[in-house]
């Protein structure tokens, strides 16, 4: 398959809506998260919730997708003048050829929570909650298709936290099958309580701000965020290049990864096979690194069960928070930000990294130009993505 360049990107968090606000946080060290302010939700924890969701407005053709993830998807899409960028790219390809694949696990379930809680006396819902174009799992890919004006196939991917690595994935396939000259990728996911509650109920959740890798670490703070990417093959400008990835299931449970991490391994070994590159040629990784004591530990045997030496690494949840089905997308792009900027963050809220086992992550970032960086997204259900981006060709 012909490398696809990543041509054009934005991401909305908590740390930050767009790149020139992010780019400044990471060198800061400068957190999202904050103390619960999420309505209805009575937790003592700390969430990544994103600023100006409440204000955007869904209007016209587009009220009939109003939710928190297509509000927060449009903000998103707003950023980084990625709509016109995709507007440039329709006068190079047309519509019809330009694929949206989109990563989500919530998708519209905050207006369904809504919904039910609002139900009137003969148990009927609202009149305004009656949105089909809502209430599925394909709101968030059909949404952004229907903004973006994109008239090639549209997927929705939703593998738990794995899902907006996919994408990419997905649209190399679809790219190398024909079906499509180009894609829109990225993925959505918003704070709602089906989220809030039930990772607390599995006794996952913090009551502080998130510290991936610490030894007091004791549990993810969860977030939002909405991120996206136009890639193309051979394009010769962009961000970087998306030489290979490995895709795996665990097969072991349906909330906890492999105790040895083997298909996390196998994701990461099958992502360098398929870019061809020792591991001795990645630079940095981006961990999926949750903060939660065994995600935390499986990740880093997994990496060092691949690299004889791992490279420096780190999980950038501490700035954003756990944004599930988003995570794959903001993960690359943080890993996209480090090859292009020559800056590699380090974790933040990480006094004392467990020593045996994550000795490699980083305290301090590092300023620093390297040629291939690993992004690795692993979900629940042991559904596992590891992403590997390259630079452009000088």
């Amino acid at each position: 398959m012909r490398p696809l360049s990543v041509t054009a990107m934005t991401l909305t968090c908590a740390a930050g809506t767009g790149l020139a606000a992010l780019r400044p946080a990471l060198i800061e060290g400068r957190s999202g998260l904050r103390a619960n302010d999420f309505p209805h939700c009575q937790l003592e924890t700390w969430i990544g919730r994103v600023a100006g969701v409440e204000e955007t407005e869904l209007a016209g053709d587009l009220a009939e997708f109003d939710c928190r993830n297509n509000r927060l998807a449009l903000l998103g899409l707003q950023q980084d003048d990625f709509i016109a960028q995709v507007e440039a790219l329709k006068e190079r390809v047309p519509a019809s050829r330009i694929a949206c694949v989109i990563g989500t696990s919530t998708a519209g379930i905050g207006v369904t929570e809504e919904a039910y809680r609002e139900m009137g006396p003969q148990e009927r819902f609202q009149p305004r909650h009656r949105l089909p174009r809502v209430h599925t799992p394909h709101t968030s890919a059909a949404f952004t298709a229907r903004v973006l004006g994109l008239d090639g196939p549209v997927l929705t991917i939703s593998t738990a936290c794995s899902s907006s690595a996919k994408v990419f994935a997905s649209a190399a396939r679809l790219v190398a099958a024909g079906l499509a000259d180009a894609a829109v990728v990225g993925g959505v996911d918003s704070l709602c309580l089906s989220v809030l509650y039930g990772f607390h109920s599995l006794e996952l959740v913090s009551n502080q701000p998130c510290r991936p890798f610490d030894q007091a670490r004791n549990g993810l703070s969860l977030g939002e965020a909405a991120g996206f990417a136009i890639v193309e093959p051979d394009a010769e400008t962009g961000f970087g290049r998306l030489l290979g990835w490995g895709e795996s299931s665990d097969a072991h449970h349906m909330a906890s990864p492999h105790p040895e991490g083997a298909g996390a391994a196998a994701a990461m070994r099958q992502a360098l096979d398929q870019a061809g590159l020792g591991s001795d040629r990645i630079g940095y990784i981006n961990c999926h690194g949750t903060a939660t004591p065994l995600n935390d530990r499986v990740e880093a045997l997994a990496i060092r069960s691949v690299f004889s030496k791992p490279p420096p690494a780190a999980s950038t949840k501490g700035w954003t928070g756990h944004t599930l089905g988003a995570a794959g997308i903001a993960e690359a792009v943080f890993s996209l930000l480090a090859l292009s900027d020559e800056f590699l963050p380090a974790g933040l809220n990480l006094d004392q990294p467990e020593a045996e086992w994550a000795d490699f992550i980083l305290r301090q970032p590092l300023r620093r130009r390297v040629e291939a960086v690993l992004s690795n997204s692993f979900g629940f259900g042991g559904s596992n993505c590891s992403l590997i981006f390259g630079r452009l060709a000088a």
